[in-house]
């Protein structure tokens, strides 16, 4: 099986579709990632607030898969923006990792009541100078946020990892995104299970049209979209089963249909507001 990449706006790839470890338990997370990795995802997230970069690390390091082969996200907490918080945050990351480097280092919040992300940003690449982190980019970031510190910087995130479904398309963001050629990742791309979506007529019947389970759908959904993807299991059929998408695809009726979900007024939003989240 051959997991599809992206092109970043820095020269680097991306699978489009990876695996998240957000609320896997740091006793089970090096489990949880080497049976991911045995199954055939080759793209790990995770985050420095997930308590769990141990465990990603130590399967990456019993997987004996090369390196290269291989790409690693992890992000910046709220608390490390200021100062040299960004520099001592990425070190600390990395020796828990056992990398000399990560694929992809992102700010996880703007966390605006704090106004540090300026300078977090301006942070992040100097990592990337070092060659600490390949590619950098940003989490949970709306247009106020993106168009300052590129205005200020001149640097554009590679990617911009948000909560995304169909009940929640965040289509201004996906826009400006577009505009600049950043990549959206969407975190929570199943809706967490926080409401009904596999019910809803529009997913419900092309499951039974293409034979695949409403999450198959959804998934395919996403990839047609561009978006990077993070379904979240810790078990091995479910991992397999959210890898098996690419051998179908939504004729343009079903995409339509599933794009019309979201009502487009923010109501969909099953996770923190990014203005929030300090």
């Amino acid at each position: 099986m051959t997991i599809p990449t992206l092109a970043l706006n820095d020269g680097r790839s991306i699978p489009q579709i990876g695996y998240g470890v957000f609320k896997v338990p740091a006793d089970d997370t090096e489990r949880a990632v080497s049976e991911a990795l045995e199954v055939g995802y080759r793209h790990i997230d995770t985050a420095a607030i997930y308590g769990n970069e141990e465990g990603v690390g130590a399967a990456i390091s019993r997987s004996g898969i090369a390196r290269d082969e291989l790409f690693v996200t992890t992000k910046l907490w709220n608390d490390r923006q200021a100062g040299d918080g960004p520099d001592a945050a990425i070190a600390e990351s990395l020796d828990k990792l056992g990398l000399d480097a990560v694929d992809l280092y992102l700010v996880h919040w703007p966390a605006p009541a704090n106004d540090e992300y300026l300078h977090a940003w301006e942070r992040l690449v100097g990592i990337r100078e070092r060659g600490l982190a390949r590619s950098i980019g940003v989490s949970n970031f709306l247009v106020p946020h993106l168009t300052r510190i590129v205005a200020a910087t001149g640097v554009v995130p590679a990617v911009n990892q948000i909560e995304l479904h169909p009940a929640h398309q965040q289509r201004e963001i996906v826009s400006w995104a577009r505009d600049n050629d950043v990549r959206i990742e969407a975190w929570g791309p199943l809706g967490q299970g926080k409401y009904d979506l596999f019910s809803i007529p529009a997913v419900a019947d092309a499951a039974a049209a293409h034979g695949k389970t409403p999450a198959q759908v959804v998934l395919r959904w996403h990839l047609q979209h561009g978006n990077i993807v993070f379904p979240k299991s810790v078990r091995a059929e479910r991992l397999r089963e959210n890898l098996d998408v690419l051998d179908f695809a939504l004729s343009d009726v079903e995409f339509a249909a599933i794009d019309a979900i979201d009502p487009g007024d923010g109501s969909g939003r099953v996770g923190s507001h990014p203005d929030d989240v300090n």
